[in-house]
């Protein structure tokens, strides 16, 4: 502070407050609490000489740094005896103010109050909060940033899923095409998922279809040959075709003899990765040959009917389930299979999901009792289950198990079929089931493959135990044939053109109680979703 005052005033300490009657009328006035509002100003002041500046030591009487610097005697801890030689702070900026004081004509009683940058104290309440509640103010804001980011993503993300409104969506990619781009022979997807399931084998003659312009439509006979039938069994997972015949198109079901196409194509420089829909020569048609063309990639299914059950029922016989396989994880049976082709094993996603290392398993084909070492195992190469299955659920329970080597095919082992698009079953139609679980509820695995026949039950009968499309259920009221444990992803297989793969054991309430239903997963259902993987790999076997 400036110094203006005599030096008769600055002889006189601030701290003293006037002579004794001065005092005493001061303490009379505050205990009889009477105030007076009195402006102080510069005049008034008395003169005191202070260094320019000096350290300021905390508020805080416990300082232990600054406590040499005040005299002990003093009634007022906050003089200093001696200034420290180090010139550490600025002092505050001290400002006058006016006060209430007890009537008196003696010195007025100052009171100081220290000021930052100009600015009180009092206006500066959050330099008084304690670290927690800083950081704790802190985190709230972050975590309202993050709210505020997630409802914007999650608002842009809604627009985009609604803006895919009858387009295609890409999974690998936030991007939606026009249904028209799919299977166009052009990739617009990052990994090429539009152009996959482009052909497929519908209704009872598997005609074969080839999706164009937003929709199905049924392939003629014109301008067909062996070399395309490669193309479409290859687009179909399979590595090599068995035959393509023509068809009348009056025998075929009548929702396929409409939208009818040909195909006119060059086969000079035929390339591996030509595809069907690639063809600039795709074309509409009314096929004056009224024929069309039914595609059989694979022998599969050609087996002669069982009859007998797993619980109570027959031992199988060599080549009686061809299609059957063990599954084994680490050297024990685990679950059921089923050829598919002669690299593809199908399961259900519950018997890999959480170890689908495939160094870990092994693949048993064409054996009726477990073997006792591992002679004869067949190795894994890869392992893909549902990307949509959950634990503790029954939708999306469908798993493929690729074998690094091929199998070899004989009476004792073969594939069953796929079932067709469009094909169905009846309700109440026996089915076939195998496999190495239990015999009896409760009971440890079987040493030996066991079989049995089961109906299938209505979809309302499935519906009223809160499944979905993606399931089938099967068994008796009365009788106790059904899935036990280690029977599971194996086979339900029905008779239809030849023994078609209709479910994969899923999960059962209760093996082999009446009123308790085996549960399987649509094979039907699941049978985009296979078709798509089987023809990944096959691409990427080119």
């Amino acid at each position: 502070m400036a110094s203006s005052q005599t030096a008769e005033e600055t002889e006189r300490p601030v701290s003293q407050g006037g002579s004794r009657q001065e005092r005493e009328a001061v303490e009379d006035g505050t205990e009889s609490g009477a105030l007076e509002l009195v402006s102080v100003t510069e005049e008034d002041l008395p003169v005191v000489e202070t260094p320019t500046t000096f350290n300021v030591s905390s508020f805080s009487s416990q300082n232990s740094h600054s406590s040499h610097f005040y005299d002990p005697d003093s009634q007022d801890p906050h003089v200093p005896v001696e200034l420290p030689a180090v010139v550490s702070a600025p002092l505050p900026v001290y400002k006058v103010h006016n006060i209430q004081i007890p009537p008196s004509p003696g010195v007025p009683v100052i009171k100081v109050q220290p000021f930052l940058n100009g600015e009180r104290l009092s206006d500066l309440k959050s330099l008084c909060w304690p670290y927690v509640s800083r950081r704790f103010l802190a985190l709230l804001i972050i975590l309202g940033l993050l709210i505020v980011l997630i409802l914007i993503l999650g608002i842009g993300l809604g627009v985009g899923l609604k803006s895919c409104s009858g387009k295609f969506r890409c999974l690998s990619s936030v991007q939606c095409i026009s249904r028209n781009a799919v299977c166009d022979g052009v990739e617009d997807c990052g990994d090429g998922e539009d152009e996959l399931n482009c052909v497929r084998v519908s209704g009872r003659s598997s005609v074969l279809q080839v999706f164009s312009k937003g929709s199905w439509r049924t392939v003629c006979s014109e301008g067909w040959d062996s070399h395309l039938v490669s193309v479409a069994c290859r687009q179909l997972g399979y590595n090599s075709f068995v035959s393509s015949i023509d068809v009348p198109i009056s025998s075929i079901e009548t929702v396929f003899q409409n939208n009818l196409v040909a195909l006119n194509i060059n086969k000079t420089g035929f390339q591996d990765s030509f595809k069907i829909q690639n063809s600039s020569n795709l074309r509409k048609t009314q096929c004056r040959s009224g024929m069309v063309t039914a595609v059989k990639c694979i022998e599969c299914g050609s087996r002669p009917a069982i009859r007998s059950r797993i619980m109570g029922g027959n031992v199988s016989g060599s080549g009686m389930v061809p299609w059957q396989v063990s599954l084994h994880y680490q050297n024990q049976h685990l679950c059921g299979g089923s050829v598919i082709s002669e690299h593809w094993i199908l399961t259900a996603a519950h018997c890999v999901y959480g170890f689908a290392q495939p160094v870990l398993w092994a693949v048993y084909a064409g054996i009726i009792d477990q073997p006792l070492s591992g002679s004869g195992a067949l190795s894994v190469e890869k392992i893909i289950y549902h990307a949509n299955y959950r634990p503790g659920e029954h939708s999306y329970d469908i798993a493929l198990i690729k074998l690094k080597l091929p199998l070899s095919f004989n009476d004792n082992v073969a594939p069953i079929c796929l079932p067709r698009y469009g094909e169905s079953f009846e309700d109440g139609q026996m089915c076939l089931i195998s496999g190495w679980g239990a015999t009896v509820d409760g009971g440890e695995a079987s040493v030996s493959l066991h079989s049995a026949q089961v109906p299938l039950l209505s979809s309302r009968d499935c519906r009223r135990l809160g499944l979905t499309s993606w399931n089938i259920c099967t068994g008796f009221s009365k009788d106790n044939a059904g899935t036990c444990p280690g029977d599971s992803g194996g086979p339900l297989a029905c008779r239809g053109s030849g023994w078609t793969l209709v479910g994969a054991a899923s999960w059962a309430e209760s093996c082999g109680q009446k009123n308790k239903p085996g549960i399987y997963t649509s094979i039907s259902e699941a049978l985009t979703w296979i078709q798509q993987q089987m023809e990944k790999e096959e691409d990427q076997r080119r």
